[in-house]
């Protein structure tokens, strides 16, 4: 099995900067002016130009909104050290909402991106999740 990652987003320019700017990810594969593939992660990241105000889904009332919103989807960006890599999220134009905390099983700061969508800044310390695993 193969996982890809796709995000809504309204600015196909301005979420490409972002993306290379504050993770180091490249653009691989455009799909004209309403997508790309971003490369670099474990996993491809598809960016997906769909407008603000259009329905979510043909199943629900919920229409897509940049603001920032909440799912209980987000992404986790695993890095070797945390306060570096917050920097250059801020810089590139994330929004830090939670500053990093420290775990049992790692650091952690609370992040979203310019298009509403909630991340998280992960650095794993000793055995990471294993650290609290039964």
């Amino acid at each position: 099995m193969e996982l890809l990652v796709n995000l809504d987003i309204d600015d196909l320019e301005k979420a490409i900067h972002f993306y290379r700017s504050a993770f180091g990810l490249e653009p691989g594969r455009r799909f004209g002016a309403n997508g790309a593939e971003m490369l670099g992660a474990s996993s491809p990241i598809y960016l997906l130009v769909k407008g603000a105000g259009t329905p979510a889904s043909t199943t629900m009332s919920q229409s897509r909104t940049y603001e920032r919103h909440w799912t209980p989807v987000h992404l986790d960006f695993v890095v070797e050290e945390i306060e570096s890599a917050v920097r250059k999220a801020l810089s590139a134009g994330a929004i830090l909402e939670v500053p990093v905390s420290t775990h049992k099983w790692g650091r952690i700061a609370v992040m979203a991106d310019p298009f509403g969508h909630g991340f998280c800044i992960v650095q794993f310390l000793g055995r990471g999740y294993d650290e609290i695993s039964e």
